[in-house]
């Protein structure tokens, strides 16, 4: 440990130049007396740190010294493919070995290019959280994360969404941050991929036991293909909608985008090809459309659709026809 901290320090004052004791202290996470001891102990080894005195002082490398410990190790460069997202790898537990991978990048590089990474990093930031709701980071998520980069199997307990607790023995192959929420992707005993919630887990711990990769599995492909059927599997219910022009262009914008241009497609194929631009058949001559539309729930379907005010006319089901009626009444009502 204190030999990766020295070798940290060292990279520091090469990078920067010059440090005061403060700065250091706050970089490494120590006191500005370990600091002290540090700078003392690299000068006995033959690095040449310079202290200066005084208010302004601090500590420099003495005479354009550049050190060559700048290699890798293997979980610093797996983590600098994920320094662009600084929220993540503070939550799996890699942020140090990030921090020391950018840190003998920059040493690596030329003093021309030093600055590469504050430069990028001032132009570039990558918030995965959605807007308003706060950014979790489960309490087991470094203990799978390590599983993850380990192949290493994971005991679990995990609770299922009706609230009851099973036991699971699992291949944790990658970890996907969605919207803020952390899913594991892994295999469970004698089973196929599957998706599990991070923050569902009541208990992950592994035993050290190594597993074998199938090779022809791929993370982003897997994640695609689940995700597509994920979406699909939450529309459970039909609406039948009559659509102005404008309706047309604006539900995939207040409903699930692809079972709108699926319902819109389905019109097309059905009706006499007239409906105008990209709207569909089922045409009324006046340019509406009839569309049977896929919806989560009837609730869900309200909340939505309402929005498209008279743009759209629900047909089917009666009940929720009826609701849409009573909603206009009430409005013309409020408005007079």
């Amino acid at each position: 440990m204190r030999a990766a901290r020295l070798i940290q320090m060292v990279l520091l004052l090469q990078n920067r130049g010059a440090m005061t004791a403060g700065e250091l202290a706050a970089e490494l996470e120590v006191s500005e007396r370990t600091v002290a001891r540090d700078a003392l102990a690299l000068s006995g080894a033959g690095i040449p740190v310079y202290a200066d005195r005084g208010r302004a002082g601090g500590y420099r490398l003495v005479g354009g010294y550049r050190t060559r410990l700048t290699g890798l190790g293997r979980d610093e460069a797996e983590a600098l493919f994920l320094s662009g997202v600084p929220s993540a790898l503070h939550a799996m537990g890699l942020a140090d070995a990030a921090s020391a991978a950018r840190l003998k990048l920059s040493a690596a590089l030329s003093p021309a290019l030093a600055d590469a990474g504050d430069t990028a990093a001032q132009r570039f930031h990558l918030d995965a959280p959605g807007w308003w709701q706060p950014a979790a980071s489960p309490a087991l998520l470094p203990a799978v994360a390590e599983a993850v980069w380990g192949d290493l199997r994971l005991s679990v307990r995990y609770r299922r969404r009706d609230g009851a607790e099973v036991s699971r023995l699992l291949e944790p192959y990658g970890l996907v941050l969605k919207a803020g929420v952390w899913y594991l992707a892994a295999r469970p005993e004698g089973g196929d991929h599957r998706v599990y919630r991070v923050d569902r887990f009541t208990a992950a711990r592994s035993d050290g036991t190594p597993f074998v990769r199938r090779e022809e599995f791929g993370l982003p492909e897997f994640w695609e293909r689940q995700s597509l059927a994920f979406a699909r599997s939450l529309l459970r219910e039909r609406v039948t909608l009559r659509l102005t022009a404008a309706g047309r262009a604006r539900l995939p914008h207040v409903t699930d985008r692809a079972a709108a241009h699926e319902a819109l497609a389905a019109a097309t194929a059905e009706g006499d090809g007239e409906g105008g631009d990209g709207g569909g058949g089922g045409g009324d001559g006046d340019g509406e459309v009839t569309v049977s539309l896929a919806v989560e729930s009837q609730d869900v379907a309200f909340g939505q659709l309402l929005s498209l005010g008279a743009e759209a006319e629900v047909l089917a089901p009666p009940e929720l026809r009826e609701r849409f009626a009573a909603a206009a009444r009430r409005m013309a009502e409020r408005y007079g």
